[in-house]
């Protein structure tokens, strides 16, 4: 574990990931890799967006508020530069800083306090929700690429992301048992989140990266929507769809038997969305 100066722990480090190990030729010429690698770099580099409107949200909850601030924040961070070093090392001619410009022109817009849930054990439960999506993306590329340094980083970044969900889920519960939402209420806004993540975040970043021109081996007549639908189904190829059911349906606290039910009817739901 890496400590800072003021004494919050990093996990890891870029320099324990050996980017000049990687197996170029193993993934510069694999399209799907790199829309989906070059998207997830933006959307991890814009973290200060977001984080400081969460901040400013909890700002009545120092331990909320300091914890987004000294560990979620960096974390993201890193796994934004760590992507964009990846991406930068297979895809050198790919603009990454100019087309990342044009990305955050747009995707600020969408980073705002009044886009939060209406109290804060609401948007904690709405934090649970992109955290799944993150653990969910990352578990599958680790299981997807058969390039070891990008196997190892994806392991790395999906480690962060199942303790940030762990964080944002231990937040809920302890605002929950004050503010008493209801299932009906908590449902709702994970049904919201889902769908705004995926439109707002992951859309977003892929149609700036599927704009600008494409790195040499990359197919520059690509259609869009296949584009979209090949990068889905590599998640989908390897993701745990019950696992992933499990983490979204969590903080609903179902009866075991409800749960269960719950859990097969939402993987089901969550791999026809992924295929559209």
């Amino acid at each position: 574990m890496i400590i800072d100066e003021e004494g919050s722990g990093m996990p890891w480090g870029l320099d324990e990931i050996g980017f000049d190990r990687i197996d170029v030729g193993r993934v510069r010429f694999n399209e799907d890799l790199f829309y989906l690698l070059a998207s997830a770099s933006f959307v991890e580099s814009g973290a200060d967006l977001y984080t400081r409107n969460l901040v400013e949200f909890f700002g009545a909850d120092p331990e909320v508020a300091g914890w987004l601030e000294r560990h979620w924040q960096p974390e993201e961070l890193q796994h934004g530069q760590a992507l964009r070093t990846y991406v930068d090392r297979v895809w050198p001619d790919f603009d990454w800083e100019r087309v990342f410009r044009t990305f955050l022109d747009e995707y600020s817009g969408y980073c705002k306090v009044d886009e939060f849930a209406a109290t804060r054990g609401l948007e904690l439960a709405a934090r649970c929700v992109v955290e799944t999506g993150t653990t969910t993306l990352y578990r599958a590329l680790a299981q997807a690429a058969d390039e070891p340094v990008l196997k190892d980083l994806a392991e790395h970044i999906a480690r962060d992301e199942v303790r940030h969900y762990k964080h944002f889920y231990d937040y809920f519960r302890r605002y929950d048992r004050i503010e008493k939402a209801g299932r009906g209420r908590v449902a709702a806004t994970l049904a919201r989140k889902i769908i705004e993540t995926r439109q707002l975040d992951s859309d977003c970043a892929l149609r700036h990266v599927f704009a600008a021109p494409r790195p040499a081996g990359i197919d520059p007549r690509a259609d869009y929507a296949q584009v979209r639908r090949r990068v889905n189904r590599l998640v989908l190829r390897h993701m745990s769809a019950r696992a992933t059911a499990k983490m979204f349906l969590r903080p609903l606290a179902m009866p075991r038997m409800l749960q269960s039910t719950a859990e097969a009817l939402i993987a089901g739901v969550a791999q026809r969305l992924i295929l559209r």
